[in-house]
């Protein structure tokens, strides 16, 4: 039996939106992972305050990239810089269609000269795999699904356990028996802890001084053991999948942007190659803005901040399209909206405090002009006392102070005026930067 493509399954919804858009759709969160260990306000409060141990080892696909084409395949499919690319740096790799659409994210770690791993979301693996094999490059894939789809219940190839906080410093030093070698932002360097090697990905999240911890799985339970054991009298706290999927709100970075492939119909063999049932045809799309085009869900690399890692000095896809939004002044601002705590209570939590806030959906953000942006992610922040939300919002509604609402709602989809005033309660908002975290805006920012 043949599986479905993603081309299948748009050709019989009838449009890539009528595919994808569920309203209601319940939040992504990381399997595996206890939801809540001590409760997600301590959670999210012990990376701010003490220190957390955040365990990314089953829900993060990875795909290695090794051979003599490598570098080639990669760098002509992202628009980063691999003349500055050393052994042991990672860095957010960025890929683009031929219109300058981002594909979606990723973290690319160069391993050896001709070997790099690259882990996040699969969309990104998709786009370089199908391309390099198309091209016929000397290149091979090896892919290690998240835990969710790996076959038989089979542990993961590697581990990987972030330390996070004001007092990451301090626990790692007394795990390794003094201070790590020190280690630029993106950089990782090799450890040892008791005889066991892997290495010590220097890392942050919301601003946080921190380490992530990669290493072979059969080193996973007694590196995890000796965190736990030493972190706990500086009051270690282990990091569910709730809070966890909180900190890119205030950290700036935007999760799983819609990838721009559906439209082009120079990619229609690209949606045959994909399968149906994988990131770009089951991701859903939500909320209270509706659109039937899809393409005013597509986002430039330059709206989600990437603007710095752009390297014009290689030819790769998408360069031409980049060249031309790069002083592009109509194109949205990624800011951090705050929520009215009334409101918030009002609206989201029917008078009380609502709890746990997590959502993924496209929002309407309004001034009296009308539709002035579009949210991303929205979360509670219990250190903040409120919900914050990632935004794209139109360049002249994104000065720090701005007021604006956010419609808070589920479109029902076609056959509705996207225009149409459905009733929908509204959260006064007011814009502030992005990331909403002061050092993670400065100094994690200038660092990387």
């Amino acid at each position: 039996m043949t599986t479905a493509s993603l081309q299948d399954g748009i050709d019989r919804a009838g449009s890539p939106i009528d595919l994808l858009w569920r309203p209601g759709a319940e939040p992504w969160t990381p399997e595996v992972v206890d939801r809540e260990y001590t409760g997600w306000r301590a959670e999210q409060r012990a990376w701010h305050e003490g220190v957390a141990l955040l365990n990314l080892s089953h829900h993060m696909y990875d795909m290695r990239i090794e051979g003599p084409d490598a570098t080639r395949a990669l760098a002509e499919y992202g628009a980063n810089n691999f003349e500055k690319f050393a052994v042991g740096q990672a860095k957010q790799y960025v890929p683009v269609t031929r219109a300058g659409h981002i594909v979606t994210d990723g973290i690319l770690s160069r391993e050896a000269g001709n070997a790099y791993l690259l882990s996040g979301v699969p969309a990104s693996q998709h786009w370089v795999r199908y391309h390099a094999e198309k091209a016929g490059y000397d290149v091979a894939f090896t892919t290690d699904p998240s835990s969710a789809f790996r076959p038989g219940g089979a542990a993961p190839e590697l581990f990987r356990y972030q330390i996070q906080g004001p007092l990451a410093l301090e626990l790692i030093g007394k795990v390794f028996g003094g201070p790590i070698p020190q280690t630029k932002f993106f950089h990782s360097t090799p450890v040892t802890l008791d005889g066991r090697a892997f290495k010590a990905l220097r890392h942050g999240m919301a601003g946080q001084a921190g380490y992530e911890f990669i290493g072979p799985w059969e080193h996973a339970a007694y590196v995890h053991e000796a965190f736990l054991k030493v972190g706990e009298p500086l009051g270690l706290v282990q990091v569910g999948a709730l809070a966890y999927a909180t900190p890119s709100v205030e950290s700036g970075w935007i999760p799983s942007p819609v990838p721009g492939i559906y439209t082009d119909p120079l990619l229609a063999e690209y949606r045959t190659w994909l399968p149906l049932f994988g990131i770009e045809g089951k991701r859903p799309l939500h909320g209270s803005y509706y659109s039937g085009n899809i393409e005013d869900y597509y986002v430039s690399p330059y709206e989600l901040g990437y603007g710095k890692v752009i390297h014009f000095g290689h030819d790769f896809h998408g360069r031409d399209a980049l060249l031309k939004a790069k002083d592009d002044e109509s194109l949205r601002k990624k800011v951090t909206l705050v929520y009215d705590p009334d409101d918030v209570r009002r609206v989201i939590g029917g008078g009380a405090d609502p709890g746990f806030v997590l959502s993924y959906a496209r929002h309407r953000v309004e001034t009296a002009g009308g539709l002035a942006g579009v949210i991303m992610q929205t979360a509670a922040i219990d250190p903040v006392g409120t919900v914050l939300a990632q935004t794209l919002i139109d360049p002249a509604q994104a000065a720090p102070g701005t007021e604006v609402t956010v419609v808070w709602g589920e479109h029902p989809g076609r056959g509705t005026d996207p225009e149409a005033d459905l009733g929908f309660p509204r959260i006064r908002a007011t814009v502030q930067p992005s990331p909403f975290d002061r050092h993670a805006r400065t100094d994690y920012r200038r660092n990387a």
